[in-house]
């Protein structure tokens, strides 16, 4: 009888710890994908110094990207950068476009005296530099990067990745949030 009730303790022990393990397991998973949103939705609140678009998985959100960060580069008052940051978004949007299947988001965010612009994607593939002739019709992207961001990169993301640049500002953002546009 006390062979049985050992075994039936050990077997007990061993199902709590099972237990134990699964659920430490479910609150670390929980944690990790709780501030996921999906691409088809803005990253998070807007604030007077973050905005976030989703775009759809069409060639013409090329456009809406660039507009969309003008005006917010705009509002924000840092006319040193509309036209290198239309350059630039349209380069990354373009290239998510092209190369990933699914919703894209567009990021733009002022943080000590820095603009950051990030698009994300679904393809976890990061950038490839290409050697191009002359008359090529693209394969440029990386190239501009290197001479008209500050700092650049790729990071892999949970949903895929996420390519940003860099740009320095003048005068950091004061007004007009994202809820202005």
């Amino acid at each position: 009888m006390a062979a049985q009730d050992a075994a039936s303790d050990k077997a007990s022990v061993s199902e709590g710890a099972r237990l134990s393990w699964f659920a430490r397991q479910l609150a670390l998973w929980s944690q990790a994908a709780e501030p996921l949103r999906p691409l088809s939705a803005p990253r998070a609140r807007v604030t007077a110094q973050d905005a976030s678009w989703p775009l759809t998985p069409e060639l013409i959100s090329v456009g809406r990207a660039r507009r969309l960060a003008i005006e917010q580069v705009g509002a924000w008052r840092l006319d040193e950068l509309p036209d290198t940051v239309e350059l630039l978004v349209s380069e990354l949007v373009t290239n998510a476009l092209c190369h990933a299947r699914g919703p894209v988001r567009l990021n733009l965010q002022v943080r000590d005296a820095r603009l950051r612009c990030e698009v994300e994607d679904t393809n976890s593939d990061g950038p490839v530099r290409r050697s191009v002739c002359a008359d090529a019709e693209g394969g440029r992207g990386m190239e501009i990067l290197d001479l008209l961001a500050e700092a650049w990169g790729s990071s892999r993301t949970a949903t895929g990745k996420t390519l940003w640049f860099e740009l320095p500002v003048s005068v950091p953002a004061q007004t007009g949030g994202p809820g202005s546009l």
